[in-house]
């Protein structure tokens, strides 16, 4: 059973000899506090019967206050623990002096640096960022708490975020809601608010099915025979697309951050940044044909092999590392694209897709799925099983020649 107690916070007096009254709960010898919102001199307590000094100036107002919010607080732990729930400070809070309205941003930012300081990626950090600035632009800066994000907010703002100025896709948008729901979530977990305070408990984030763009081996070779000028951004951006559609699908960011050293001749072996999973993978001869342009007399073993990233960048300072690959990232998939123009290629071209397409190209040349999946390091099977499903739409639209 729980306790409860009226205590004179001496170990909280300040300099003018004033301490707070808190009610003091205990159970299972765990010890909270709530405050009674009163301040009194310590010449004004009695100890000996634990209440205010009659002598003191509001002494009956004061007395009859935290008598009632006292009588309150015993109900509520006595009605707690007759149906078995655990009793928190912060509960019995909200029951006798209410659930005060708390700020969604000062709490979603505080989550948000925290969940980067605990060991998170800084590119979700990022994301994370930018999806509350967004949701702040559309609020005017106001201080918004998590009682004015309803269902109805959040049908105007899915609206809004559709709209002229973002015009956002469906699962761009889910991915924004989806955090904001992470949001609540930790607050009715932090007991910020209750359950049944959270919108999503009736709103539905929407989903859509997307297809996964990838290329045939005709259209690698199209964009691998364009003509670019020999050394210059242009041909190593297309160079490193090449080397990825044969070379295991291998992400920009892990690219970029390859090293000399990493190559034995035959074998490539690095730390995915993503996953943090090691892999070796072997190169094909496609591959070694591109890294032997690069592998000139005055490469130094440190050096990246392809030369898009300063040699002494410091890798980790994470802010500075996720800076430096999103713009080396943004640059190649511009040169992509007018590489994608000048061939007149109707699909949209990103140097993801070289992964998609590598996958692809992996599964019809027979390679086992597992194999696939462990050279794309996917986490899970069926990651990988969206691709296996597209070469076998191929074979089923192969088969419609017989009617």
């Amino acid at each position: 059973m729980s306790s409860v107690s009226i205590i004179y916070r001496k170990d909280k007096l300040n300099k003018k000899g004033e301490a707070p009254i808190h009610f003091r709960i205990i159970k299972d010898r765990k010890i909270s506090y709530i405050s009674t919102g009163f301040m009194v001199h310590q010449d004004y307590w009695d100890f000996e019967k634990n209440k205010i000094k009659s002598k003191h100036p509001n002494s009956k107002r004061i007395k009859s206050v935290i008598d009632s919010k006292f009588s309150e607080v015993q109900d509520q732990v006595f009605d707690f623990d007759n149906k078995n729930k655990s009793v928190t400070s912060r509960k019995i809070r909200n029951h006798v002096y209410g659930n005060k309205p708390t700020l969604f941003f000062p709490f979603a930012d505080n989550l948000t640096k925290e969940s980067y300081k605990n060991g998170g990626k800084i590119g979700t950090y990022d994301k994370n960022c930018s999806i509350l600035e967004k949701l702040r632009e559309y609020t005017t800066g106001r201080n918004i708490t998590f009682h004015d994000i309803d269902v109805d907010f959040l049908a105007k703002y899915e609206t809004h975020l559709r709209g002229k100025e973002y015009n956002n896709k469906t699962n761009t948008v889910g991915k924004d809601f989806r955090y904001i729901r992470r949001i609540f979530n930790e607050a009715i977990k932090q007991e910020i608010i209750d359950y049944n305070e959270n919108p999503f408990n009736k709103y539905t984030i929407k989903t859509e099915k997307t297809e996964r763009v990838y290329l045939t081996d005709e259209e690698i070779d199209s964009i691998e025979n364009c003509k670019t000028t020999p050394g210059t951004r242009m041909e190593l951006h297309k160079d490193m697309f090449i080397f990825a559609c044969y070379v295991g699908g291998i992400r920009i960011s892990d690219l970029l951050l390859m090293r000399w050293h990493q190559f034995d001749g035959t074998h490539i072996s690095f730390t995915t940044m993503k996953t943090t999973s090691q892999i070796s993978i072997k190169v094909p001869t496609k591959g070694l044909e591109i890294l032997a342009k690069y592998k000139t007399d005055d490469v130094q073993n440190n050096d990246f092999i392809f030369p898009m990233l300063d040699n002494n960048l410091n890798i980790e300072n994470n802010e500075m590392l996720d800076n430096a690959i999103s713009s080396a990232t943004a640059y190649i998939n511009k040169n992509l694209g007018l590489i994608k123009d000048k061939l007149k290629m109707s699909k949209h071209i990103s140097f993801h897709i070289s992964r998609h397409s590598w996958a692809t190209r992996a599964l019809r040349k027979g390679m086992r799925i597992e194999y696939v999946s462990k050279i794309l390091t996917h986490s899970d099977l069926k990651t990988t099983q969206i691709y296996a499903k597209i070469v076998n739409s191929e074979l089923d639209k192969a088969m419609d020649v017989f009617g």
